[in-house]
């Protein structure tokens, strides 16, 4: 594998898309939070930019102040190859995904790089698994998609729940999600791409699903649960239909740990009644939106990418992510919880990623997987370090 030539590279992570919004606060994390003697570059398609944001992260950190750039843009393919060979591990914030990802996927795979991005995109992901899993796994890439709060505090939630449950049986957990904060504009961008690609979506996975191999002797189902009002979390819970279940289910698919029949369901965790009927008129109002593409494009605009809350408005943003889980005879209550979901701790989350990938002693795995799989109990424990919140609430 070429993993096993990564001394020989000058890098040991290069983040790509570095003066985005995302990426600049995973930049400034990185400044703050990287051990010395790490070797990591800044990327992205603007020298002017790049140096400005330097310049920034060494008013900080000194130390930043001779960080290498490399100017590269998403559709750049020689430009591209030459990054991927340059770094053991590269971290990429630029989305769009299904528009400006393949291309950067494809050249770590060629190179034996591993990757970690934020993309909340499931077609982009089954996508890449189709064109570059084999590749990557004939090169040792580990190619790591959702390394945001897409999807890492649900599969590593999922992850610590089944942990306290005894092994050898089914189990079942489900997932409730509590969040109070807003979106930058290359978010909202995103999810309207995402929402505007009609059946092109079902169509991959349907596609994916026909070359995964079959699961013999085991189980595993992530089916959208009914809207209810959970008594063990006090709340209205409605279905939520995102990537985060399909990345438990593919965790699951990898882990045994998971037991013989595994389900895992996933819910938006809503206080009131009015609000739990309100959201689901909301959300399919801007889906009906997305799919007129002048109104897509109009509502892209009015919320450009490169822009998110300020640091006061994040500062008060948070998220909570509550576990049910039950298996022979045992029910636990779990907890992850943290700061600002898609901003701040998502460049935390993004960082320590790469910084896993990059500089501890992992599981031997290639392909791609997910983050549970790739980094699993180390990546759990990093996270926990850098502030995150991984609790057992109860056991009956």
């Amino acid at each position: 594998m070429n993993r096993q030539s990564d001394a020989t590279r000058p890098l040991d992570i290069v983040l790509f898309g570095a003066t985005g919004f995302v990426g600049a606060l995973t930049a400034e994390y990185l400044a703050a939070h990287a051990p010395s003697g790490l070797r990591w570059a800044l990327a992205g398609r603007s020298r002017d930019k790049l140096e400005r944001l330097r310049e920034r992260l060494s008013a900080a950190a000194p130390g930043c102040a001779d960080l290498p750039l490399v100017v590269a843009d998403a559709d750049d393919t020689r430009a591209l190859a030459e990054l991927a060979a340059s770094t053991r591990v590269v971290a990429t914030t630029v989305g769009p995904f299904i528009r400006y990802g393949a291309k950067l996927v494809a050249a770590c795979a060629e190179a034996g790089t591993d990757y970690a991005d934020l993309t909340g995109e499931a077609e982009f992901i089954d996508r890449s698994c189709l064109a570059q899993d084999t590749r990557a796994r004939e090169t040792g890439a580990r190619i790591v998609h959702a390394c945001g709060f897409d999807s890492v505090p649900h599969d590593l939630g999922a992850y610590f729940t089944v942990r306290q449950l005894p092994e050898g049986v089914p189990l079942t957990v489900d997932g409730f999600v509590r969040t109070d904060a807003v979106f930058s504009g290359g978010t909202f961008a995103s999810a309207l791409t995402v929402m505007g690609r009609g059946t092109r979506m079902p169509a991959a996975a349907r596609e994916r699903r026909l070359h995964e191999p079959r699961l013999v002797g085991r189980r595993v189902r992530t089916p959208l649960g009914p809207p209810h009002f959970n008594g063990a979390t006090g709340s209205w819970a409605l279905p939520l239909p995102t990537v985060d279940p399909v990345v438990v289910g593919r965790s699951a698919r990898a882990l045994e740990r998971y037991g013989p029949d595994f389900r895992y369901r996933h819910f938006a965790s809503v206080r009131t009644l009015p609000m739990a009927l309100a959201a689901p008129v909301a959300a399919g109002g801007l889906f009906a939106a997305a799919q007129v593409e002048g109104v897509r494009e109009w509502l892209t605009r009015r919320y450009e990418p490169g822009r998110g809350p300020d640091e006061e408005r994040r500062a008060r943003s948070w998220f909570t992510v509550r576990f049910v889980g039950e298996g022979g005879g045992r029910r636990v209550f779990t907890e992850v919880s943290g700061g600002d979901p898609g901003y701040g701790e998502t460049a935390k989350i993004l960082a320590e990623s790469a910084l896993c990938l990059a500089l501890d002693d992992l599981p031997e795995t290639s392909g791609q997987v997910t983050t549970a799989v790739a980094m699993g109990d180390t990546l759990l424990e990093r996270l926990t370090a850098a502030g995150l919140r991984f609790r057992v609430a109860a056991v009956r």
